[in-house]
Order: structure tokens, then sequence, then C-alpha cells
């Protein structure tokens, strides 16, 4: 099979996804999540066999772009990921991106990000925040921008008081905290920067838009019988 092929049904998906905790993340050599959770059954319910590889952000969408992987997932959909991959219509996961500050600082945010001009901010390398965050990077809104590969080394930088300011999603945020064991050295700002729905893509060099519409079907049809919401909920109850 070459790479621009489409994908049998009876062939393994590739998928790739970063190290993304509560999405998707590895513990004791286990991959474990709630979008873990959500791809497995939605796929189960496809009767299509998947790979789930664990790579850093930005060479997960090389691959996607590349097309030596079939898809990655959770995915914000930004103009330019558009051009090389296929989004699914369904939603994924809808998360919440928020700003989190030291316990102690005096910073102060009530929804206009051009307020915050004057304090860093720390970032993973590659990884979209929502339209509205990553249109004040790009406008240098910030008075310097730090990136690192993965959360946890987001976060490192602000515990280290190295950036005044990471952003995150809400979830993902608390997850690495109480991991780290430093949820009392951190607060949340009030307002949240952006709902931002995030979703699976498809490398279009693969040719599988086939499989995304088939992988819509099955998730509508899991959200529909009280399936999905139902995943979410005992995930939770962990």
């Amino acid at each position: 099979m070459t790479a621009i092929s489409s994908l049998s049904q009876a062939e393994v998906l590739r998928i790739v996804t970063p190290e993304y905790p509560p999405y998707e993340y590895t513990e004791n050599g286990k991959l474990k999540g709630l979008a873990v959770n959500i791809i497995k059954r939605n796929f189960q319910e496809m009767n299509q066999p998947i790979s789930i590889e664990v790579l850093p952000w930005a060479r997960a969408m090389r691959f996607i772009k590349e097309g030596s992987r079939d898809a990655v997932f959770t995915a914000f959909k930004t103009p330019e990921r558009v051009r090389f991959a296929d989004f699914s219509k369904q939603v994924l996961i809808q998360q919440s991106v928020s700003l989190f500050v030291r316990k102690d600082s005096d910073i102060h945010y009530e929804g206009d990000l051009r307020s915050l001009s004057d304090y860093s901010l720390g970032v993973v390398r590659k990884i979209s925040y929502g339209l509205r965050l990553d249109s004040a990077i790009m406008r240098n809104n910030f008075i310097r921008v730090e990136e690192t590969n993965e959360g946890t080394q987001n976060f490192g930088l602000l515990l280290s008081g190295r950036v005044d300011m990471v952003a995150s999603t809400q979830y993902g945020g608390y997850h690495i905290l109480k991991k780290l064991g430093r949820l009392n050295e951190v607060k949340e700002l009030p307002v949240i920067v952006q709902e931002i729905p995030s979703f699976i893509a498809f490398s279009k060099i693969r040719k599988l838009t086939d499989m995304r519409d088939r992988f819509d079907l099955a998730i509508a049809k899991l959200k529909a019988n009280g399936e999905y919401q139902k995943i979410i909920d005992d995930y939770f109850k962990q």
C-alpha cells in the first residue's frame, strides 16, 4: 500500500496523540485518558482496528502533514491545519482554555487579553489554544512567550518563576498540578479565555474522508444513545 491509497477497513489505523492529560497520557506504560476512552469505544463501534502512538505535538502534526500516520487527536481546528487534515464534523471533546498563575500573583484579568501585555506566558510548542489566544501571541501581546514540549514542562516554567502565566486547558492544568502535588501553589484566572471544540483529524494525503465520515456517524450514535456522556461521567468518577 502506498502513502496515497485509501485505508481498507481490515488494516490498522495508525493514530498519533500528544501527552496531554487528562485527555491522553501514559501512566506506568499504559495509555489512558478521557479522549483515549472515547476514541477506543468509537472505533470499536466501527469495527476498525487502531494503534495509538504518543508523540510530541509538533512531530505528530508533521507526520499527519506528511502522511506517515493516519489520524491525530485531540486537535483544535485552525486554517493552517485544514490544509493538510480532514477534521471530523462531530466534536470529539469540548475544551476550556484558561490561564494559570502562581498563588501569590496579583495579575488581574477580566477577559481582555490586552490587559496582560506586561506579563510573560508559557505555552506548549505547536499547540493551538484557540483563535483568541493564538492571535494575541501572533500580535506579540505578551512581553515574552516561552515554549516547551509538553504540559508538565510548561507548568514547570510557572512554578520555577520563569514565566508569569501559562496557558492550558482547564482539565489538563488541574490534572498536571494534582500529579505534581502542587495544586495549592497555582490558581486559575477567573475568566476562561475560550471554549473550543477539539476533533480527530485525518491526514489528507492518506485519503481517509470515508473513514472520517464513518467516525462521525459512529460518535453521533454514541452521543444520541447516552453512551458518550457516560464515558465522560465514568472517567471523572474514578
